[in-house]
């Protein structure tokens, strides 16, 4: 199994709903978003995916949450934007632009693992 990593970033206020402390007032963070994909054997080039196909990909994911209060996106009003959350949002989005995707090797990708960090030290 080959393994590829990208990172990319957004930036996004949010707050905290069922929470005590300074997360339940707006505030923003600089969001690091890494997503890890597999494939089974390399393509003819050598590669699980091309970086700049996925980064494309990615790229519009976060677009949906690129300078945006999250609590105002309508899936966020229902679900807590939490790290946890933001994750399972990326990751599901993700997960059904490479299936629909019209490059093979895209939709042929396993998407791993979407991590995302709201600090340097916390993801």
């Amino acid at each position: 199994m080959f393994e590829i990593e990208v990172e990319l970033f957004f930036s996004a206020a949010h707050y905290l709903r069922e929470y005590r402390g300074k997360c339940e007032t707006l505030h923003g963070h600089n969001w690091k978003v890494k997503v890890t994909l597999a494939q089974g054997k390399l393509d003819k080039a050598g590669m699980v995916i091309d970086f700049s196909k996925i980064k494309t990909t990615l790229r519009e994911i976060l677009g949906l949450l690129d300078h945006k209060n999250l609590n105002e996106i309508s899936h966020f009003k229902k679900v807590n934007p939490t790290s946890e959350n933001i994750a399972k949002f990326i990751f599901d989005n993700l997960k059904c632009s490479l299936k629909t995707s019209s490059d093979k090797n895209l939709r042929g990708a396993d998407l791993k693992k979407v991590t995302v960090w709201e600090t340097d030290t916390s993801s």
